[in-house]
């Protein structure tokens, strides 16, 4: 009799069956299009790139494929290849340490405030509502020759004039665009983490004789290591893909003093037609943010501190 209750028991329920399948239907049906959604406009662009990046595509006529011949010619034969990605790797280092800096210092200062916190980090994280097309038409008649950078630096008599137009301060004034465009997020993410930071650990650490710094530098900032750590990643990634700035601001020059692997990418496809070679520089673009992330993954085992 008990072998015979435990068989019955075992048996799969057909009804419970028949729930379990109407239900997955009914799901993959509410998340079809979506899922359309995403195939046509992420995994199938993705795939046509890979393809292309291995042809001699112009954008008009039919691709030949030609192999390994766009990498090949990218890391031998072309000559702007390497200051563009000296340019991109600058640039990337410079925003992201001066970022990470100034959104972590306005941050501990709008947590330090009795009043007002709520006003400022409204203040500081407009800009970031603001087209980058726009925010960057705004800055470029800062920056140019005669305009209002111009006839400050002349008021206060420094040599700093026709920013946009020399080699080695143009990417400075992209640099400061960025920046002003940029840091509210981070500033807006890193006050919300700091807020967070159990008092308790403060009062306790001032009780035992711990000064600001101290308190700082050992108790808030580890507790929010997870937090820095994912807008360094996300700060990383998107600088690695600056175009908007560039394309309004400097075109890449003066010279190729200011072109990045995006606007590369935009030149070599949209103005050059050369498609398939565009494609190879997206795919080395995509390599140098992998890379970068990983690198980070890394290094974030010694410094990132996630509280148990």
């Amino acid at each position: 009799m008990l072998a015979k209750h435990t068989a019955l028991n075992a048996r799969p329920r057909p009804r419970s069956r028949r729930r379990f399948r109407g239900e997955g239907w009914t799901a993959l049906f509410f998340l079809l299009p979506g899922l359309i959604g995403i195939f046509l406009f992420l995994v199938l662009p993705i795939l046509a790139s890979i393809a292309l990046s291995f042809t001699n595509w112009q954008l008009l006529g039919t691709p030949r494929f030609v192999g390994f011949s766009n990498y090949t010619r990218l890391f031998t034969t072309d000559p702007q290849f390497w200051t563009v990605i000296r340019n991109t790797i600058f640039f990337t280092a410079e925003y992201l340490i001066l970022n990470i800096v100034i959104s972590l210092g306005l941050a501990v200062w709008i947590s330090s405030l009795k009043i007002g916190q709520r006003w400022f980090r409204v203040v500081f994280f407009l800009p970031t509502f603001t087209p980058l097309i726009a925010v960057a038409i705004v800055w470029m008649l800062i920056f140019t020759s005669g305009g209002l950078f111009d006839s400050l630096m002349a008021q206060l008599s420094l040599p700093f004039s026709g920013v946009l137009n020399n080699r080695t301060l143009a990417m400075q004034a992209v640099i400061i665009t960025s920046l002003w465009a940029g840091i509210g997020y981070n500033t807006v993410l890193f006050n919300a983490a700091l807020d967070m930071v159990p008092a308790t650990y403060l009062e306790a650490a001032r009780i035992d004789g711990a000064t600001a710094w101290d308190r700082f530098w050992k108790i808030r900032l580890p507790l929010i290591s997870p937090t820095l750590f994912f807008g360094t990643v996300m700060t990383a990634i998107t600088s690695l893909q600056v175009f908007d700035q560039i394309y309004v601001m400097t075109k890449g020059g003066p010279g190729s003093s200011t072109a990045t692997l995006g606007y590369a990418i935009y030149q070599r496809g949209f103005q050059n037609f050369q498609m398939g070679y565009a494609s190879a520089i997206a795919w080395v673009m995509f390599a140098l943010i992998m890379a970068l992330t990983a690198l980070q993954f890394w290094f974030q085992r010694k410094w990132v501190h996630y509280d148990a």
